[in-house]
């Protein structure tokens, strides 16, 4: 199924309110959200049939359209009820979803304001995101070129497909290097995220995390956040700068694709995966299978 493109797969797609055959799902070369970039989206995962935090995914998605300009012509709970169905007639249990808004055709142009709002949900099997076996050892990361633009600069707050351009050429870049995955930094020169996912640093057993101040502050990382004080584990929010990744022991990457990861090495410096980094991964586990446990109680 992975070799298979996208466009020839087969099954539903949720789209503007129906769903419609995969093939079917299709959209104009005159689409503004294409030229101009005008388009927001979410990935979410379901384990065991359940979309896990579904509720706040399609808020944020929401709130991407907001900040971009425009309003998706359906609710919160309208949003959500398109993914369960979606899942539904895909008939997966272990999946991944993406829900995706973007100005349509009506208008070609920068200004867009009579062009339709469209909203289309798909959904398809998800393997590891990492090599299994990279997994173990800790992934190994490049450093990016590019940098994560400042507030001033790029609506940062939002999930928009044109912040994700410079993520694509990093971790190209990266593969090519032989790499996993590539560290951004931000606009001042301080430690940000990989081209997908959040990072952590452990240091004499306490968490350090950048300040998501110019780049998403994820729906995993703040999950793994409270996981993390559950623990009682201290969790300092901070601006790190690249030459404390030398004083660090662990290192993880949280995101809905990545779930909670080890990181081996980014560029010179060099970290082993260790026990918070594995119980955090175990902990978030537990967490999106819980349903599966409730489900099992209340049947008895």
């Amino acid at each position: 199924m992975a070799d298979i493109p996208f466009d020839k797969r087969d099954g539903y797609i949720w789209f503007n309110g129906e769903l419609v055959p995969w093939s079917d799902a299709k959209v104009h070369v005159l689409t503004h959200g294409m030229h101009y970039a005008s388009s927001v989206f979410e990935g979410c995962r379901a384990y065991g049939g359940e979309i896990f935090k579904l509720h706040e995914h399609s808020q944020r998605l929401v709130d991407s359209a907001r900040i971009l300009g425009f309003d998706i012509p359906y609710t919160v709970d309208e949003i959500d009820e398109a993914c369960r169905a979606e899942l539904a007639a895909q008939k997966l249990e272990d999946a991944y979803i993406r829900p995706v808004a973007w100005r349509g055709s009506e208008m070609m142009g920068v200004s867009a304001q009579k062009n339709r709002i469209n909203l289309a949900v798909a959904a398809w099997e998800w393997p590891s995101y990492f090599d299994p076996e990279q997994r173990k050892k800790g992934i190994r990361l490049d450093i990016a070129g590019y940098k994560r633009p400042s507030p001033e600069t790029a609506p940062s707050d939002a999930k928009a497909a044109g912040l994700y351009m410079i993520c694509t050429i990093s971790k190209h870049a990266a593969e090519d290097k032989g790499y996993a995955d590539a560290l951004m930094y931000d606009y001042r020169g301080y430690v940000a995220e990989a081209t997908g996912a959040n990072i952590f640093f452990i240091k004499d057993g306490v968490i350090h995390t950048p300040t998501p101040d110019c780049f998403l502050d994820g729906i995993t990382r703040r999950t793994v956040i409270d996981l993390a004080k559950a623990r009682g584990l201290e969790v300092i929010e901070r601006h790190i700068k690249p030459e404390e990744m030398a004083d660090f022991s662990e290192c993880f990457i949280t995101g809905t694709a990545a779930e909670v990861t080890p990181v081996g090495e980014i560029g010179p410096y060099r970290f082993t995966p260790g026990e918070i980094s594995e119980n955090l991964y175990k902990d978030y586990m537990a967490l999106v299978y819980a349903h599966q446990d409730k489900a099992k109680v209340a049947n008895g």
